[in-house]
């Protein structure tokens, strides 16, 4: 029988996702899950039908966190300028960083998805909604750029925070602002002004 507290299915995702950062995908068992939630043995069996959905509800659970505050949407309202995407940019390249164990799981689930189509599936969709829904932020508020320049940043900040969390000696803190506002720069075609 599937249990559906949301409560201990958020906290058994939660502790599914350290796993996978720390263990990688073959490290991802209900036992392991169990004892990392800190719950009887048995617990997250009850609640995913198999592992395969458990590494598809993770995929769920890691975007689910890192859905931006309050504060990173009001600046979509604020002036239309290179300079308030720089900011928009590093607080995303910021935000994933200090989840660093959800990228790490994320990572880890996309290699998984290539031998597991319907997570193949799910990221896929996934990503390409992410991405729809902040190409349509970026154009329906009027930010300079275009289509392109959004694809181009998602492509090179997601490399940034990849080095950033794998690699930390690869690029110092200010470096990394500095290469966010370098990307922001030249993703933006050159003559494109600023929006009132």
């Amino acid at each position: 029988m599937v249990r559906t507290n949301p409560e201990r299915r958020q906290a058994l995702l939660d502790a599914s996702i350290e796993v996978l950062a720390r263990e990688g995908a073959r490290g991802l068992t209900f036992r392991a899950v169990d004892k990392e939630a800190g719950v009887p043995a048995g617990t997250a069996s009850n609640y995913f039908a198999n592992r395969d959905a458990l590494l598809v509800q993770v995929g769920h659970r890691y975007y689910e966190r890192l859905i931006p505050d309050e504060t990173a949407m009001a600046k979509l309202h604020g002036p239309r300028s290179r300079e308030t995407v720089t900011e928009l940019m590093t607080e995303v390249v910021d935000r994933v960083t200090r989840f660093r164990t959800g990228y790490l799981a994320i990572l880890e689930l996309r290699l998984e998805a290539t031998r597991r189509p319907e997570l193949q599936a799910l990221l896929t969709e996934r990503v390409r909604a992410d991405l729809d829904f902040n190409i349509g932020n970026h154009l329906e508020h009027g930010m300079p750029g275009d289509e392109n320049t959004v694809v181009l940043l998602y492509l090179a900040l997601n490399w940034l925070i990849l080095d950033r969390l794998t690699l930390p000696g690869v690029f110092t803190d200010e470096e990394a602002r500095e290469l966010v506002r370098m990307a922001v720069e030249r993703a933006i075609a050159p003559g494109v002004p600023d929006n009132a």
